[in-house]
């Protein structure tokens, strides 16, 4: 996602598209745990940050809202969202439908470029392991998920799938799923076996297989959270 330096911001005209900029970076903020789970938000602050009035940012904090990305609590604030356990258990099963599915279509499709992609994926994954590199290994985490739903070729699947990862805080959580013994080298390993079987063309079990996987990054996930069940901005998400 293209990133808007404030004075950039400021430099866009006051209209639709100053709405659409500050909606884009407040969502990278929140998504990269740049804001904490349970923040404040301030419209006024934020108008002055961006150099608008009030209204496209009230507008543009209705639609993370939409989004699942704060909450808005009438006479209260605005406050940047902290799902709980059964929230994360929910988004969980979902992403689990989604990335089978898109499992499974990516191997009906042959060698297309994702292909190439998810194997230099891997071979990076391998030596971040190897090097115990957990963060670089996040990174490539996620890019692996995309690589696989991109290779899907289905474009209500992509936006499904984006808005789920956005809920997730994706980026900002992957860590602590991470942070659980073995876990690192055993993603790993799940991974090689969904591209496996993906390039055998064998989308059943290409599917039932990214199934499991999720589902083990969720165990690992909830292994990690706070017993209170909500998470503290310390970063879980599937891997």
């Amino acid at each position: 996602m293209e990133e808007y330096s404030v004075n950039r911001a400021k430099s866009e005209p006051k209209n639709g598209s100053m709405q659409a900029t500050v909606i884009a970076e407040m969502r990278r903020r929140i998504i990269k745990g740049d804001i904490e789970p349970g923040a404040p938000l301030s419209e006024l602050a934020l108008a002055d940050e961006f150099g608008v009035s009030r209204t496209p940012v009230r507008e543009a904090l209705k639609q993370l809202q939409t989004e699942g990305l704060v909450e808005i609590r009438p006479r209260v604030g605005t406050f940047v969202t902290i799902p709980s356990r059964r929230e994360i258990t929910e988004l969980f099963e979902m992403k689990e439908l989604i990335e089978g599915a898109a499992a499974r279509l990516l191997a009906q499709r042959g060698r297309v470029p994702e292909i190439d992609l998810l194997e230099r994926n891997l071979r990076e994954a391998d030596e971040a392991v190897e090097r115990d590199d957990r963060e670089r290994y996040a990174e490539l985490v996620h890019e692996f998920h995309d690589l696989l739903v991109a290779g899907a070729d289905n474009t209500k699947l992509q936006a499904h799938y984006r808005m789920l990862m956005n809920q997730l805080a994706y980026a900002r959580l992957v860590m602590t799923s991470l942070s659980q013994p073995g876990r690192a080298t055993q993603s790993d390993r799940e991974h090689h076996l969904v591209l496996e079987l993906i390039l055998a063309k064998d989308g059943d079990s290409a599917e039932q297989v990214m199934r499991e996987h999720v589902r083990a990054s969720r165990r690992a996930l909830l292994a990690g959270l706070p017993i209170s069940g909500r998470h503290a901005g310390s970063g879980v998400a599937s891997n």
